[in-house]
């Protein structure tokens, strides 16, 4: 993958959807991690289902999903998503683990580790409230009808619109090249560059492609439902491939007669911020709060709660920890952002609110707050609160009452790669009792 991805800032209050996910110990039985639905809108029997992730190799693909969980208000019709059908596949930075899970439409063993993903992927696809299907694929070279050269050619997959057959009998959406005749006239009247022209690719599958035929929208197909492959070019960047993708998907929101606002402009530049701004998780009730965009790659010595499962609330759906030893790895779709080395402790239970004097002024703020600091901050004592300022060294070993400066901190403590972000620990006795950030102005 050629680039990092996150969330917008600023946006995680606007998010509708906020997803509880837990770490990779608690993979299913068969090794696989579950995917999510997200609903959006208001449930009809008109339904667009935007699929991505299917193969964990095609980043455009799965985060452009993404993009359209988080960042876009769905403000009429129906619009269902699962930007992360092949978790494991993701993380594993693998076409799949199992297989090509994209050829296990048509039959698959019971026996197969990911068997239950298929048939429940299945029965959304059966759903009679869905109408129109759309699976999101990164390709690879330029397709084109006529061979050019060797990356422009029948023979490759990106940038374009991808048919199983020129119509279907249903009552709605029944002429599958008229529609895609239609996506690809809208990409191609807003392409960064010629090159990247989309095309209408039928793979005319009934006519006896054989490895066709075990595809999801050719099972789509047979299930009486419209449906579609939408294909950016590997040779592109991530957020441009994100581009083509949003660009098709907002066309087929407007032929199912979805409206929607998002938050972010809709050019390479607004896409490439969108998934690279900052992103969260907090863990344990909001205890501890950490911002993953400009994480750095290890942080020593980090609380986790002792002989206990590790949830945490994520800002984004492509966001998993994996477990290994006493190492917990926070992935970011195939992107490992960082690694947490435990340092296990016991938990109190309260989420209390502490009082921290900034810039000469006092605040009250919940554990797991991040505060922004221009000068100094200094901790107030409460509750009998033992506090740890990560990375400050006072010879009294008390840390409370003290005005604190960013020169006073030792740099390679920071949360962040610049040194801008620093924990407070809160601790009760021996247990654990909570976190809080200071970031210190640029």
């Amino acid at each position: 993958m050629q680039m990092g991805y996150g969330l917008n800032r600023g946006m995680l209050k606007l998010y509708s959807v906020i997803l509880t996910l837990f770490i990779a110990s608690l993979l299913s039985a068969n090794g696989t991690l579950d995917f999510d639905l997200i609903k959006k809108g208001q449930e009809n029997n008109n339904t667009l289902l935007v699929i991505g992730g299917i193969q964990g190799d095609e980043p455009g693909g799965f985060i452009s999903a993404s993009l359209l969980a988080t960042h876009y208000e769905i403000t009429e019709g129906s619009l269902w998503i699962v930007p992360n059908l092949n978790f494991y596949s993701i993380i594993k930075r693998s076409r799949g683990p199992y297989g090509d899970m994209n050829r296990k439409f048509a039959y698959l063993s019971k026996s197969d580790p990911e068997y239950d993903t298929i048939q429940r992927i299945k029965s959304y696809i059966q759903s009679d409230k869905v109408k129109l299907i759309v699976n999101l694929h990164d390709g690879s070279g330029f397709y084109r009808k006529n061979y050019e050269d060797k990356d422009h050619s029948p023979y490759k997959w990106g940038q374009c619109s991808i048919i199983d057959q020129k119509t279907i009998k249903i009552d709605k959406y029944s002429n599958l090249k008229e529609i895609s005749s239609q996506v690809v006239e809208h990409v191609n009247a807003n392409l960064l560059r010629d090159e990247d022209r989309y095309h209408t690719h039928n793979t005319k599958t009934r006519e006896g492609d054989k490895e066709m035929e075990k595809t999801l929208t050719y099972f789509a197909i047979n299930n009486s439902k419209a449906a579609f492959g939408n294909e950016a070019s590997k040779n592109l960047p991530t957020h441009e491939r994100a581009y083509y993708h949003l660009l098709a998907l907002e066309k087929y929101m407007d032929i199912v007669g979805i409206k929607y606002k998002r938050n972010f402009k809709l050019t390479p530049n607004g896409i490439y911020h969108a998934i690279n701004d900052d992103i969260y998780i907090s863990l344990y009730d909001g205890k501890i709060k950490l911002p993953l965009s400009q994480i750095r790659d290890s942080l020593k010595y980090f609380p986790i709660k002792k002989d206990a499962e590790v949830e945490f609330k994520a800002s984004n759906p492509l966001l998993h920890i994996v477990k290994r030893g006493n190492i917990y790895t926070i992935h970011y779709g195939n992107r490992q952002l960082a690694k947490l080395k435990a340092d296990y402790q016991e938990y109190d239970k309260p989420n209390n609110v502490v009082t921290l004097e900034v810039d000469g002024k006092l605040k009250e703020v919940m554990f797991g707050s991040i505060i922004d600091v221009e000068k100094s901050f200094l901790v107030k004592d409460a509750n009998d609160y033992r506090i740890n300022v990560i990375g400050f060294t006072n010879k009294s070993k008390i840390e409370t009452n003290i005005k604190i400066k960013k020169t006073q901190i030792a740099k390679r403590f920071s949360v962040d790669k610049k040194g801008y972000v620093y924990r407070i620990e809160y601790y009760l006795g021996k247990k654990f009792a909570g976190m809080v950030l200071v970031k210190f102005k640029n």
